[in-house]
């Protein structure tokens, strides 16, 4: 499996001359040869890979590491790069620009004279962009395991609680059912604060009557989940009611309309459309969604300004929001694995309004 994804490494070799390729970030490392340390290099000749790390990873590197042969360094692991570099003869190297740092890179160049470095963009990390089986099992595992933590504590949500309570409860609960940790910081934002897309939980003790959007993912073996749910704590108004329905809608309809080659940008516009047909427009100011799988957010892009076009294997989001400032706001989101005629949903939250 590890090597096939190497394969996808052939088009740089071809298509910019290149004599090795070194990975530094460590999404892209771990796609590669299985490493999920937090510090290391990958060094990718056309027939030969070296992992390289210090002492205090070997052990570790032995057990995950496939497909590359490991080389323990001192902490300065640059000195063998160059001698591997020098020894095969290396004379072009590409590398990671979008993940090097100005200080790293001058290190490398003032160690390799004479050498050329060719800066790869993010185009590198489109390796990742369409998942094989493994990958898709994994992401089906983590959002499957997230999606029943979530419906765990909705049983528990009432009056008198603070949005943080949800959070904490929530990122147990996702533990205690074998994750890893929390795919990033929940969203709880209740009443007024759901107009905030990014309204991490606060201190905000929730009411009666109020909508609460709560977006939250786990972490397992490296792979994130990510899911949006907006319920009602008791009976909201019908102002309120309406805009979940049109959310809602706008969801629904995007995901049917997922299939390979369909563009990201007429995607969004299949859902942005819909809400602006409903007079509601100017409060859906973010993209539809985004591609997800070793981070929480990847390629493509699913908004008016992406160029990308649907393949399968793809897994992506679609999250159609609405953020009315003063008054609320509601966002649902599925994680959506592209096949080859349509899309399957792998998170299992009800989307429909519960009312706790």
């Amino acid at each position: 499996m590890l090597k096939n994804r190497r394969s996808r490494l052939t088009r740089f070799f071809e298509n910019y001359s290149l004599k090795a390729l070194l990975i530094t970030d460590l999404r892209n490392i771990r796609y590669l040869c299985g490493f999920s340390g937090t510090e290391g290099a990958l060094l990718v000749s056309k027939d030969h890979a070296w992992f390289l790390c210090d002492s205090r990873y070997t052990a570790q590197a032995a057990v995950e590491v496939t497909g590359a042969e490991i080389r323990e360094c001192a902490a300065i692991r640059i000195d063998t790069i160059a001698a591997l570099t020098d020894e095969h003869g290396f004379d072009r190297i590409g590398f990671e620009a979008a993940h090097t740092t100005v200080s790293a890179f001058r290190r490398l160049s003032d160690k390799l004279p004479g050498v050329d470095l060719i800066e790869l963009g993010s185009e590198l990390d489109e390796i990742r962009i369409c998942k094989d089986s493994s990958e898709i099992e994994q992401l089906a595992l983590v959002a499957a395991l997230s999606s029943a933590a979530l419906v765990s504590v909705l049983e528990h949500i009432k009056p008198g609680i603070c949005e943080l309570d949800i959070a904490l409860a929530l990122e147990l609960e996702m533990r205690r059912r074998g994750a890893d940790g929390k795919a990033f910081d929940f969203i709880v934002a209740s009443g007024v604060r759901g107009a905030m897309p990014h309204g991490r939980a606060s201190d905000k003790i929730i009411t009666s009557g109020e909508l609460i959007t709560i977006d939250y993912g786990a972490l397992k073996n490296g792979y994130h989940s990510d899911e949006t749910v907006t319920v009602a704590c008791g009976k909201p108004d019908a102002r309120a009611i309406e805009i979940h329905s049109v959310v809602r809608a706008a969801h629904d309809l995007a995901i049917e309309a997922v299939r390979p080659g369909i563009s990201c940008r007429a995607l969004d516009d299949v859902a942005r459309s819909y809400i602006s047909g409903k007079g509601y427009g100017e409060y859906f100011g973010h993209g539809l969604g985004h591609g997800i799988g070793l981070e929480i957010h990847e390629m493509p892009s699913l908004s008016p300004r992406s160029t990308a076009v649907l393949e399968e294997g793809m897994a992506i989001t679609i999250e159609p929001g609405i953020y009315i400032p003063g008054f609320g706001g509601v966002r649902i989101e599925d994680t959506v694995v592209v096949t080859g005629d349509g899309g399957r949903v792998i998170t299992n939250a009800d989307k429909q309004l519960l009312f706790l």
